[in-house]
């Protein structure tokens, strides 16, 4: 377990282009004046942080209009990180082109999936063809690039602002408080943990410090494939009075059609309640991993 890095470290990554929301995650968390680094993908920051390449990292993890990043808890069960923090970033979206570009010369629109997901009513007013690109930032910069006339990108006003682009329309976004919740990742400090290996109580409760905001922890749990088994891992947390705010299943990857679930508690994992649920919950699951424990976010609106 790490505790929360709020100084800005000499090496921090996150996936896209210069002015994504990813880079504004980075600015928000460690203060404007940080120099931040960029890699293409949401794997290529993960490893990085995991190879101890780079000192701490920012990946999305869940929109409020479109939902989780699955890739991203993918990547996470695979990787020696630790969750050491999480920023909340508004989201605005526009759709840019190229100047001269009328909106009714349009014929493609690029941008991120979630992107496109969380435009899909403004969206449909047209018959476009939606393509999907790495990420919103590199969608308007491949546009520039190929100085491609009638298409045209979703991404942030900042990123059509740096590449040259004009909008055609503003705040497209469906939901007009949309928000994207962001990761910081940090090296695991027990490099000889092998992913996905039960992590002890006393590791969870050895960086505990008093924290002035609400606290989150995140829990990576296997479970067997029989009746009842996952209900007993909530029966725990019920018993413990810990609140659970998020609960997600993904493949395990190891076995067909079994599940491995992230769980987001809205506790210090030092808490006595947290101590006491975690070693309860060993004697339930075959898996129960820390992957973090940190200060909650505040809301940007």
């Amino acid at each position: 377990m790490t505790t929360a890095l709020r100084s800005s470290p000499t090496h921090v990554v996150f996936p896209g282009e210069p002015g994504s929301f990813a880079e504004d995650a980075v600015l928000a968390y460690f203060g404007p004046d940080t120099v931040p680094g960029q890699l293409a993908t949401f794997r290529d920051v993960v490893e990085a942080v995991a190879d101890r390449t780079e000192a701490a990292g920012i990946v999305p993890i869940e929109n409020v209009v479109f939902g989780t990043v699955r890739e991203v808890y993918d990547l996470l069960a695979d990787a020696a990180v630790s969750i050491v923090g999480e920023v909340i970033v508004p989201v605005r979206l526009c759709l840019a082109a190229l100047p001269g570009q009328p909106i009714e010369s349009i014929e493609r629109v690029y941008s991120h999936i979630q992107a496109l997901g969380q435009a899909e009513a403004f969206l449909r007013t047209r018959p476009w063809s939606l393509l999907a690109s790495t990420n919103t930032a590199g969608a308007g910069k491949m546009i520039r690039d190929r100085a491609e006339v009638g298409s045209a990108a979703v991404l942030s006003p900042r990123a059509a602002a740096l590449f040259g682009l004009v909008e055609l329309a503003s705040d497209i976004q469906t939901e007009a408080r949309n928000r994207t919740r962001f990761l910081v990742l940090a090296p695991s400090e027990d490099t000889s943990a092998v992913p996905g290996e039960p992590t002890s109580t006393a590791e969870a409760a050895e960086t505990a410090e008093p924290h002035g905001r609400p606290m989150r922890s995140t829990l990576l749990i296997s479970v067997r494939n029989e009746p009842g088994s996952l209900h007993r891992v909530l029966g725990v947390l019920a018993e413990h009075g810990l609140n659970m705010s998020k609960l997600e299943s993904r493949p395990s990857r190891s076995h067909a059609w079994e599940y491995v679930f992230w769980v987001d508690l809205d506790t210090d994992l030092c808490a006595p309640a947290a101590t006491a649920a975690l070693d309860a919950l060993r004697s339930v699951a075959v898996q129960v991993r820390p992957m973090g424990c940190y200060e909650r976010a505040a809301e940007p609106f």
